[in-house]
């Protein structure tokens, strides 16, 4: 039978991902719209978001946070033009991104001395293979494949090389080992619930240090210059961005970090999406025609929750749009480049008791779509 309660907020996108509860647009603080982000209230308003992220991420000493314009995308991209040459560079990917950066770094930069580190959708590459010599690139959690690092015990602390981590879709719902991150990238959009076309990007004193004694041989665009003159620009870590940001989507992510605040923190965050991948993990426990894509549960993604069905390509779209036209989960498709199946969002913006709603209607659906194959 079809089921008759539907989850209050069907919005499981893993991004722009759902906003968080409560949310109400009419209660930002909106005093620096029309105003020059140049402006006292505007930059005083951007350092805030700077440092109210580093207090409550608790990043170490020394540690600095900016915002940068095209998303995480753009805060990796500025990582990679800005940063890597000087030393050979380990690349590791297992979903789509991680595999954005490898032809990046290897077609666009065109660097010589690459070692790719790959694998399948649901595994993830041998992270012993990281040389600590070398510059390392990858995802702290594939969005793609629900497959995540487990913890950062495979970083060396007595390392040579940076390591950069593009975590968009781990920072504010996984732990992260600051110490051993050299740059750390994410969106508002994930985990935060926030608006998108900003990018946040955490360097290290070790960071710092490449790029006030490095300069790389190729162009850099003005909105990837972190520097003049050999020194770091501090301006950028200080609330006076590269380009011209949208003041209303800074108030929407101050507005989440206040939400986070109000929570307790990033560890009541993280629970709370710990106790979202709970309720997944029980439904999927109890039937056998479903599983998660991740091949070891303790690289399962508690954020993008990959599922994979026994179903064709053709009947999980089938599937997806069932749920879609009823109203109860929308944009929960696999990601184009990833084996079909179901991606659902279990980030802290998330409740529990919508998951809870949900998890009879994939049922339904499953049926449904099976039956008439």
């Amino acid at each position: 039978m079809k089921p008759s309660l539907k989850p209050a907020n069907p919005n499981f996108s893993s991004g722009p991902c759902s906003k968080r509860p409560g949310y109400d647009v009419a209660s930002l603080d909106l005093r620096t719209l029309g105003r020059s982000h140049r402006s006292s209230i505007g930059k005083a308003v951007l350092q805030q978001a700077c440092t109210d992220t580093a207090e409550l991420l608790g990043l170490p000493e020394g540690y600095r946070v900016g915002i940068v314009p095209a998303s995480d995308t753009g805060a990796v991209e500025m990582a990679l033009w800005s940063l890597l040459g000087p030393r050979p560079v380990d690349v590791m990917a297992w979903e789509s991104f991680g595999s954005g950066w490898l032809t990046d770094i290897t077609k666009q930069l065109k660097l010589d001395n690459v070692n790719a580190l790959t694998a399948d959708y649901g595994q993830l590459p041998d992270l012993s293979q990281a040389d600590p010599d070398h510059d390392l690139v990858f995802t702290w959690n594939g969005t793609t494949s629900g497959v995540k690092v487990p913890n950062g015990d495979w970083i060396a602390d007595d390392r040579a090389g940076l390591t950069i981590c593009d975590a968009t879709s781990a920072v504010f719902a996984q732990r992260l080992p600051w110490q051993k991150l050299d740059v750390v990238t994410y969106s508002w959009q994930k985990v935060l619930g926030g608006e998108g076309a900003h990018g946040m990007l955490i360097l290290s004193p070790r960071a710092v240090e490449r790029l006030e004694s490095y300069t790389p041989p190729w162009p850099l665009p003005k909105i990837f210059r972190l520097t003049k003159n050999g020194k770091l620009i501090e301006g950028v870590f200080k609330g006076a961005t590269i380009n011209t940001p949208s003041m209303l989507a800074v108030a929407d992510y101050v507005d989440a970090l206040q939400w986070v605040r109000s929570l307790g923190g990033v560890d009541a965050a993280i629970a709370r999406s710990e106790a979202n991948l709970a309720v997944v993990e029980a439904f999927v426990a109890e039937h056998d025609w479903i599983d998660f894509l991740a091949a070891d549960q303790s690289t399962r993604s508690n954020t993008s929750v990959c599922l994979k069905l026994d179903l064709q390509e053709d009947q999980v779209k089938a599937m997806v749009k069932l749920l879609d036209d009823e109203g109860v989960a929308y944009d929960i498709g696999s990601y184009r480049d990833a084996p079909a199946g179901l991606r659902l969002w279990c980030g802290a913006t998330v409740e529990a008791d919508d998951l809870r709603a949900l998890m009879p209607w994939i049922d339904w659906a499953y049926r449904q779509v099976k039956s008439t194959s």
